[in-house]
């Protein structure tokens, strides 16, 4: 069921299914929710620090593999059956140990709640819960497996399928809320920028810092998003407050601090995963955004909790 893919330099052999062109949404309780992205894949990378919008969740399982998590400044392990949600700007950085890649459903969620609207017991629960982690208890596994052969085969009534699915994989995770004692961490609510395009747009920029930090490009990016360079450096401006060059130095150095972490990578291989042509520049770059060398940062972490 799930291919897999060729990418990089080297063409390595990755698994990874990614639905992002889902055309259809579902409501619990009266409120509209809109699954944007759907994906499963072994994380061979370190997903930089980062945070969603207002109304944003993303639900993560980890079927196999091990990792670290670090979530508004604390550091998990993660390991098979870990089950995690990262809500509306809970800032959060992911990446697998050496030989040992996670391998991970992730599940993105955009909830469009009406101004005035009230939530029901069960809403309620899911949206003030914007960090949660623990151990699965619900059988959300077979869930997911159950999802991508809905959205693989795609036989008649499908849609409806997928949408019964996710309804239940709100469901389990508010169960999972109750029933485990997950860490809790409170995020402030804020608006969103906008709405329907504009939230793609969002989608688009995300992604393009997440997964190809190594390769950033102001003019690649605006391209994507089908605007002018100098119109992505004012929708950056809006969205982040932040310029191309702080968003790339940011993406970048956030994937290095979470790919410190693992011991077992040199500093260089470091500064080659991240792009950098050498270990001088790494290093340089490194110095000019954290105050200290890789050596010293790398020195100075706390062990996971």
């Amino acid at each position: 069921m799930i291919m897999p893919e060729t990418y990089g330099k080297r063409c390595k052999i990755i698994m990874k299914t990614a639905y992002s062109d889902i055309d259809t949404h579902f409501t619990i309780d009266g409120i509209c929710i809109q699954p944007t992205n759907i994906v499963f894949e072994e994380l061979t990378t370190a997903i930089p620090s980062h945070s969603h919008g207002s109304g944003c969740y993303e639900i993560h399982y980890i079927g196999g593999g091990q990792g670290r998590l670090l979530a508004n400044g604390r550091c998990y392990d993660i390991m098979p059956n870990t089950l995690y949600v990262t809500g509306p700007h809970v800032e959060h950085a992911q990446s697998s140990l050496a030989g040992a890649p996670m391998q991970e459903y992730c599940i993105y969620l955009q909830l469009k709640r009406p101004k005035g609207k009230a939530l029901s017991p069960l809403l309620n629960a899911f949206c003030s819960t914007p960090f949660w982690l623990g151990q699965d208890t619900q059988g959300i596994y077979t869930l997911m497996q159950l999802l991508f052969s809905e959205l693989e085969r795609r036989g008649i009534g499908w849609q409806n399928q997928v949408t019964l699915l996710l309804s239940q994989l709100v469901i389990y995770m508010v169960r999972n809320y109750r029933g485990e004692a997950g860490a809790q961490l409170q995020a402030a609510v804020q608006e969103s920028p906008g709405a329907g395009s504009a939230a793609h747009k969002s989608i688009v920029i995300e992604k393009y810092f997440l997964f190809e930090y190594q390769n950033l490009s102001l003019k690649e990016l605006a391209r994507r998003l089908s605007l002018s360079p100098r119109q992505t450096q004012r929708l950056l401006m809006s969205y982040y407050n932040k310029s191309f060059q702080e968003k790339k130095a940011e993406a970048r150095m956030s994937a290095a601090a979470i790919l410190l972490g693992d011991k077992k990578r040199t500093v260089s291989s470091v500064a080659e995963a991240l792009g950098y042509s050498s270990l001088e520049h790494f290093s340089t770059a490194f110095r000019r955004y954290y105050g200290m060398s890789p050596r010293d940062y790398r020195k100075n972490m706390r062990e996971p909790q």
